[in-house]
């Protein structure tokens, strides 16, 4: 997490998704996600809502990067949620309970477990036949 004059770059993380977000003070909101417009690489409404959620509690307008790799558009989404959070407490420390108050500084590490040897997935276990 590195601060200079023109950018706050931050990371944000959920399972295996990862996004690095840098947030610039600007005179409106916009945010771009590997190098394309949100509102074109988010095929959901509610997806673009989560990404943005940090800079509208907060009645903030910045212009963000974010380029994320892993998982799926969901995840990347909160990933890019959570790293603007972190990048806005870089800037202004008093809103650090703004944004803890409505979950946005959680880390979310639930992730899919890994498939055991000898069964069928992480759990499930091969089909028991009598004889």
């Amino acid at each position: 997490m590195a601060t200079s004059s023109r950018y706050t770059e931050a990371i944000g993380r959920r399972k295996t998704a990862t996004a690095r977000v840098r947030i610039t003070p600007a005179k409106s909101t916009s945010m771009e996600v590997n190098g394309m417009d949100a509102k074109e690489y988010f095929p959901l409404a509610i997806m673009m809502k989560t990404a943005y959620e940090a800079l509208e509690a907060l009645g903030a307008t910045y212009a963000v990067t974010a380029k994320v790799s892993g998982g799926g558009k969901k995840a990347q989404a909160e990933s890019i949620r959570l790293g603007i959070s972190r990048a806005m407490i870089e800037l202004v420390p008093e809103q650090r309970k703004d944004l803890k108050v409505r979950g946005f500084l959680k880390r979310d590490p639930r992730s899919r477990e890994r498939k055991k040897f000898g069964l069928k997935g992480a759990r499930r276990a091969p089909q028991w036949s009598k004889r």
